[in-house]
């Protein structure tokens, strides 16, 4: 399928018919390097010295090098053993920004009358926090488990199993989708999903618009829309 430039940094793949924001009804995003200027677990990785091996893994993961995404999580999971929440903390407070144009293009869903789903395979610590900052009406992310007794407020290098599973991957990135518009009693089609890595693939495949931010090849090649150059808002320049 042919790729167009629709305008300077903004591509479009085949033929799209004129659309309005407010045709969907389901905005989904991806957090790490797409709402978010960051990769939390290789930042969080710093606080031990292992940024560098953590984030060969996560870069390996993202552009679909590997295969079995929750394996490579727990691996990179496994290296954060002893970091503390107050390292976390500054990770948020220190490093962490919304990328450009994510506030406007949230806003700008809401407005339209679209409910608003995060979906992650990074952590709670920084998805809640994210959800409250956008008002993002739905989350879906990975709770990192923290000592009790003498090292309590460090990790231990696992994750929490939650009622709906135990790692927010790939496939369940696109569950929740479909879950979020069963209950909203409305089609995947009507749906936006907007990622940048190999694990987002499942639920865009699923939504009725792709987009694919600043985006891995693999992904790139896949979506409907590409924003090479600027900020999430950019999406809004597709609607008429």
């Amino acid at each position: 399928m042919s790729t167009r430039e629709f305008a300077p940094g903004l591509a479009i793949q085949g033929f799209m018919p004129p659309l309005k924001l407010s045709d969907f009804k389901l905005a989904v995003f991806d957090m790490d390097s797409t709402l978010i200027n960051i990769e939390c677990v290789d930042e969080i990785a710093d606080a031990v010295g292992l940024k560098d091996e953590v984030a060969a893994i996560t870069e390996a993961a993202m552009r679909g090098e590997i295969t079995d995404y929750k394996e490579s999580l727990r691996r990179r999971v496994k290296l954060l053993r002893g970091v503390t929440i107050a390292d976390m903390e500054l990770v948020y407070t220190g490093r962490l920004q919304l990328n450009p144009g994510a506030e406007r293009l949230v806003q700008a869903c809401k407005a339209a009358g679209l409910k608003t789903l995060l979906v992650s395979g990074g952590f709670t610590f920084f998805t809640d926090r994210i959800r409250d900052r956008l008002g993002i009406d739905f989350t879906r992310s990975n709770v990192l488990e923290v000592e009790s007794g003498p090292n309590c407020g460090q990790l231990t290098g696992r994750m929490v199993d939650q009622p709906w599973g135990d790692i927010c991957d790939g496939a369940e990135k696109r569950k929740m989708l479909l879950e979020t518009c069963e209950q909203l009693g409305i089609s995947p089609r009507q749906a936006i999903a907007i990622g940048d890595g190999a694990n987002d693939l499942p639920m865009m495949g699923e939504a009725g618009l792709s987009v694919a931010y600043h985006a891995k090849p693999k992904v790139r090649e896949q979506a409907m829309v590409q924003i090479n150059e600027g900020g999430l808002d950019r999406l809004l320049e597709v609607f008429g």
